[in-house]
């Protein structure tokens, strides 16, 4: 197939044409040209409106497979994934069974050959996460694992987190907690503040975080290594990450990015799809972590998405369960999110700053090079609903609604997908 993508703008600091226009044709999943010059092509992309990226990388998903599969499957999350702009998805160990063996990890990643989007894959840190036995993390390295990680389940066993930061060690290993001390945050359902208080719904305080991101920091200062905190929620958190950070330790952290958007006012109704965990915060901490985003501590965004079926969220508040789904709104949220934080700053947080943290080859955009990119349209609206919605699930707060920003193509693997809507001469 041959595609010519017409007056795009590139975003993309490392690249030679980074924030310029140009004509991009790709035949055959490979870049040909990058020129200024006119070019025919079977088919052409009137992108004087869009943006070229490298391809979107999600490093924090959950596919349900195997064990929960409707929810979602690796087939439907990968036609999300896709939906939502991304070439690249790194998925979480939670399923069933956990990922914990080489045969998880090779389930997982045998689509990969003949896919679009390609699936990365975290390896568990203990046996079945149940926190207390280290699993053969080399053999999950040799076996593909990107990351090591208990998934939605915090580290909480000290010595256990100490020994897997020694052990990633010996091939300079990812490992990647959820900061929460659950007896903190045990019976909680919300954010603990003035809303919470308001409809007597008890509260996940940002404490339950905040003494386990300072814990680990400790272990980390003391046995080295590289360790990745996930969906950061708290302003002190971060302050404690920026500061490590300057001290040299190895550390990093990602935010959901509805995190950045949605919070905790939002929850008066009692409408599930707002439930997650780490909870919506207040809008002065959403104030706070945009400002983290802007100064480099937060390094990633993530969708963290979440599917969960009727039988998990068509429930009393108290007994739903935590997660949305959100690896198809992308496009529309960082939108968003561009109002308060440059657009340029955001592709790097999708694209490559997760491949750096993962050790994963990072894509260019220059000719012969293979054509591993995200075409997106800030200004193109489109509404989420059954009819569009790629997940098994819908468990979203946006669904239903008209949204701004889609990615409208992209390509990788020889691969192409190309939104209905649009425009090719």
């Amino acid at each position: 197939m041959e595609i010519l993508i017409k007056s795009v703008l590139i975003l993309d600091r490392s690249s030679e044409f980074h924030n310029k226009r140009r004509n991009v044709l790709i035949r055959n999943g490979i870049i040909q040209d990058i020129t200024t010059r006119n070019i025919a092509a079977s088919k052409i992309i009137d992108a004087k409106d869009l943006i070229l990226s490298i391809g979107w990388l999600d490093m924090r998903a959950h596919f349900c497979d195997p064990g929960t599969e409707a929810k979602e499957d690796l087939e439907s999350g990968r036609r999300a994934a896709a939906h939502g702009g991304f070439t690249d998805v790194v998925l979480q160990p939670n399923t069933t069974p956990v990922v914990s063996t080489k045969n998880e990890v090779s389930y997982l990643k045998s689509g990969n050959a003949n896919s679009l989007t390609q699936i990365h894959v975290i390896g568990a840190v203990t046996t079945n996460i149940q926190g207390t036995e280290l699993t053969e993390m080399i053999d999950l390295h040799q076996a593909g694992a990107v990351a090591f990680s208990d998934g939605i389940e915090p580290l909480w066993h000290t010595d256990v987190f100490g020994k897997a930061l020694l052990y990633l060690q010996k091939f300079d290993g990812l490992l990647i907690n959820r900061a929460e001390d659950k007896m903190l945050s045990a019976l909680g359902q919300m954010n603990e503040g003035v809303t919470s208080t308001l409809l007597g719904i008890p509260g996940i305080p940002k404490l339950s975080e905040e003494v386990m991101v300072a814990r680990d920091l400790a272990l980390l200062e003391y046995y080295r290594g590289r360790l990745h905190f996930a969906n950061v929620s708290s302003e002190r958190s971060l302050d404690m990450i920026k500061a490590a950070k300057r001290k040299g330790l190895r550390v990093s952290c990602d935010v959901a990015v509805h995190q950045l958007l949605l919070d905790d006012s939002l929850l008066v109704d009692f409408d599930t799809n707002y439930k997650v965990n780490p909870p919506l915060r207040d809008k002065k901490t959403i104030r706070a972590m945009l400002n983290k985003l802007k100064d480099g501590t937060i390094d990633v965004l993530v969708s963290d998405h979440r599917p969960e079926d009727e039988e998990g969220k068509r429930l009393e508040f108290d007994l739903a369960s935590f997660g949305v789904i959100g690896i198809q709104e992308m496009g529309s949220l960082l939108q968003q999110v561009s109002k308060k934080v440059p657009m340029e700053l955001l592709l790097e947080t999708i694209t490559r700053k997760p491949r750096s943290l993962l050790g994963l080859e990072i894509p260019t955009i220059e000719k012969g090079k293979p054509a591993v990119l995200t075409l997106f349209d800030p200004g193109m609206t489109w509404r989420f609903d059954q009819y569009t919605n790629q997940s098994k699930s819908h468990n979203s707060p946006f669904f239903g609604q008209e949204l701004t920003g889609k990615a409208v193509a992209v390509f990788n693997n020889g691969k192409v997908h190309l939104d209905k809507k649009v425009v090719v001469l």
